[in-house]
């Protein structure tokens, strides 16, 4: 049921979609047609980042909508002019990579605020609000062919008031109307492209939009003249129109609590959410659902927390299966780029091959921790192999000296034999030629006398005439071309040229240092620089979780570079605000605009986890403390006295029409669904049970969801996982350096514990623990050694000593816990 509602969805979407929305809303009739392009390429370049499958239950068209996870979303990213450009507008004063590439275009653009709203009321002119991101694929195509078109920017300047906006810079602004074209097209994505009344109302919306008439198609130009035409003469219909869309949406999205009421019991919602995740996995390459295929690290991450509390069960066992599984097919698959590192955007086949080449800073950080998981839960140091990778690739290629985080790396580039197209993964693939001219040494030792090509070509399935099926590349972009993927264990590689599995790894790896110096070489993706503070948090318990998992140091400190970082430049002390995003300068430094944007629900909730995170692995309170204080500033600005749960934006800011609770664990999780494991923890590290009550008030807002849909909120589902088993409380009393305390922390670190906070008593810098916690006093070193409690409610077990008894401990789950 689920996979055949996928294929429904999936069916619905066609670059053809908006255009026939816009010309049925303005009266006019369009003949039926097909989209004549490739699926393959379609999904390459359309696939919304909130990605998550759709329910099996539909409860209203609205919840359908708005779980609609396939989008116009891609690659792309201009160059510098090579002449002085002929125009300019008010975009050339922006700082985000994706208003820069706009700052030429022949048309009258104006960043989102105040002076466009006033221009349009001045005027008495409909908006033209045209949103992307920089890495946009379909954004360049339509910048290209429209928006660089002098025909079209004169009748988009004269007629409108067009407004440009970065739905990374304002994801309030992108929620709004993405969930009105959602809801009036069955569609969505980027580029979106929303017709608004003076006050904001939106009226007719669409995505991408060809610039001509083809046959009887109708292009952008035509849909401007007649949406300009039926402004003036059905201004009132088109007008009453979009406000009943909005007042329907307005109640289709409300997501609150009854008075009273109380999280659904954990235990079923967990079962339902796995039996969902079950039905739609598919067992020979891992994954949920057939192609496109995504990492969804939300759906792997509870998977492992179900095992961890269904441990003895058939369910439990299967659970852990499907993650592990999966992780490894990815990870050996061509969405892993094995030469530089890191995890493209997603797969356009079942087998993990052919990816979608963008590279965003949120996979990253999600996939990390999804791998490192992996490792504590199985041992199994491929996945502690892969954690490192991932991060190895954040340090050289996204990351600023500052200490940030940049935000993506793009799909396309210009090809290495030369042109001024680009391609999508010209950056990333390799002719078979190339790896024989790279890779031409004789192996030594290896039978048939076998060059280093040889063994390389057999392991990664490098094919002469490229291994990228023809339907997997409807334009020939990747004709002749070779994607990495795995083909054969190291153990039957090693045999099938006669060396030891020690000396084929280190040929490898040989192998792929050539090929990434030599891909140095290669004209580089557009890379956009942009440092949001929501995905620097994701990135901020990656490098804390991963660091102290392995016991390294140097990740650990790259970790508090990263709080570091936030702190300085996306921390206003003065009006207590986190700010959304800062820039990188031309000449390498941290910029900001005038007057910045104030962080959203999701800076704040990712912020706060991240800072939790780097203080279980620090075990510096000065993290703590931060996060208690981004906590309560979190409560005053989004929380819903009425309803509970925290609104996405600022409910006073009355430019955004719509208040949105986001009810879904997508690409990133939902801001609802991590605040709402935060409170757990604050709440135990600082003893305010108005936190725990707020957690509760929560969940129950979204009980519905969770009740018959949880495979929307996989991530949710954990924290009601966790309130329902309640954390345990981990108390170390010891000197941080001392060797014993470490003893006792890596023990901590060495396992999964989902449902767990750790302390540390240090008998210096714990007074941020101790006045708030009057049962730590209690607790102190036994026999002079660093000594551990596993408490639950800080009733505790027998004190330990010896790192090996308290794994034991944490690992049972029945410990005698005793006052």
């Amino acid at each position: 049921m689920l996979r055949l509602a996928w294929l429904r969805l999936a069916s619905k979407y066609s670059r053809v979609q908006p255009e026939r929305l816009v010309i049925a809303a303005l009266g006019h009739t369009t003949p039926s047609y097909t989209n004549s392009g490739n699926t393959v390429k379609f999904f390459r370049h359309c696939t919304h980042r909130r990605h998550q499958q759709p329910p099996p239950n539909v409860r209203s068209a609205f919840h359908f909508l708005r779980l609609s996870p396939f989008t116009n979303m891609a690659s792309g990213g201009e160059g510098p002019p090579a002449t002085p450009p002929r125009h300019t507008n008010r975009l050339a004063m922006e700082r985000s990579p994706y208003l820069l590439q706009h700052a030429h275009n022949p048309v009258d653009w104006y960043p989102w605020g105040q002076d466009a709203f006033d221009k349009a009321r001045n005027d008495d002119k409909p908006i033209f609000l045209s949103v992307g991101y920089s890495t946009c694929h379909w954004c360049h195509v339509m910048e290209r062919e429209s928006f660089e078109d002098e025909e079209i920017g004169k009748l988009l300047s004269d007629n409108f008031v067009c407004i440009k906006v970065d739905r990374e810079e304002r994801p309030d602004v992108d929620k709004v109307y993405m969930t009105f074209v959602q809801a009036t097209s069955g569609g969505g994505g980027w580029p979106m492209s929303v017709w608004l009344t003076p006050d904001l109302r939106p009226f007719i919306g669409g995505t991408y939009f060809p610039p001509r008439d083809h046959g009887r198609r109708p292009g952008f130009k035509t849909v401007l003249t007649r949406i300009m035409q039926q402004w003036q003469h059905n201004r009132s219909n088109l007008e009453s129109s979009g406000d009943r869309i909005l007042e329907a949406l307005k109640k289709g999205t409300a997501v609150a609590a009854t008075p009273g009421q109380s999280p659904p019991l954990a235990p079923d919602v967990a079962q339902r959410c796995f039996q969902q995740l079950a039905h739609s996995y598919e067992e020979e390459y891992g994954g949920f659902r057939d192609a496109p295929k995504f990492p969804t690290p939300v759906n792997l991450m509870f998977l492992m927390s179900f095992w961890s509390v269904n441990r003895s069960t058939s369910e439990g066992v299967e659970a852990l299966q499907m993650a592990l599984h999966t992780l490894r097919m990815m990870a050996l698959g061509g969405i892993h780029d094995h030469v530089a590192q890191g995890f493209h955007r997603y797969s356009t086949d079942s087998s993990w091959h052919v990816p979608h080449f963008e590279k965003m800073l949120y996979d990253q950080a999600q996939l990390a921790i999804a791998y490192i998981t992996a490792f504590q839960v199985s041992g199994e140091q491929i996945f502690a192999e892969v954690a490192k990778d991932i991060l190895l690739y954040v340090s050289r290629d996204l990351s600023d000296k500052s200490g940030g985080f940049y935000s993506a790396e793009d799909a396309d580039s210009l090809p290495t034999s030369g042109g001024s197209e680009k391609r999508e993964g010209a950056f990333c693939v390799w002719t078979a030629s190339e790896v024989r001219h790279l890779l031409a040494d004789v192996t030594v030792g290896a039978s048939g006398s076998a060059t280093l090509a040889d063994v390389f070509m057999h392991h990664y399935g490098v094919k002469e005439q490229g291994n990228v099926a023809p339907e997997q590349d409807p334009h020939g972009e990747l004709q002749g071309q070779n994607v990495l993927i795995v083909r054969y264990s190291a153990e039957l590689t090693a045999a099938r040229f006669g060396v030891g599995v020690e000396t084929l790894n280190e040929l490898l790896a040989s192998a792929r240092a050539k090929m990434a110096e030599a891909r140095k070489v290669r004209p580089r993706p557009h890379l956009d620089t942009k440092m949001l503070a929501s995905w620097n948090g994701l990135m901020l318990s990656a490098y804390a979780r991963v660091g102290a998992a392995l016991g390294d140091e140097a990740l650990l400190e790259r970790a508090a570079r990263a709080g570091h970082f936030l702190k300085e430049h996306l921390w206003d002390a003065e009006r207590q605000t986190i700010l959304r995003s800062c820039y990188r300068g031309d000449q390498m430094e941290v910029q900001q605009i005038s007057p910045p944007i104030s962080g959203f629900l999701d800076d704040y909730a990712f912020i706060i986890c991240g800072l939790l995170d780097l203080y279980e692995a620090t075990m510096q309170t000065e993290w703590l403390q931060w996060a208690e204080e981004l906590q309560l500033r979190q409560d005053v600005l989004f929380w819903d006295s009425a309803g509970g749960g925290y609104f996405c934006s600022d409910p006073s800011d009355s430019t955004v029409l719509l208040q949105l609770k986001e009810d879904q664990d997508g690409a990133e999780p939902s801001a609802n669904s991590v605040s709402a494991s935060s409170l757990l923890r604050l709440s135990q590290y600082t003893g305010r049970q108005e936190w725990l009550q707020r957690c509760q008030q929560l969940l129950a807002a979204f009980s519905d969801r969770l009740t018959n849909i949880p495979i929307a909120l996989p991530e949710m589902v954990r924290a009601l996982m966790a309130q329902h088993h309640v954390l345990k409380q981990i108390v170390i009393c010891g000197q941080r350096e001392s060797p014993d305390t470490k003893g006792l922390l890596e023990a901590v670190h060495s396992i999964f514990l989902p449902h767990r906070v750790l302390m540390l008593l240090d008998g210096s810098s714990d007074g941020f623990l101790r006045q708030r916690l009057p049962a730590l006093s209690s607790m102190s070193r036994q026999g002079g050694v660093a000594t551990a409690y596993v408490c639950q409610d800080f009733t505790c077990s027998l004190p330990v000593t010896e790192p090996q008894e308290l794994r034991r401990l944490l690992l049972d789950g029945n410990v005698e816990m005793r006052r």
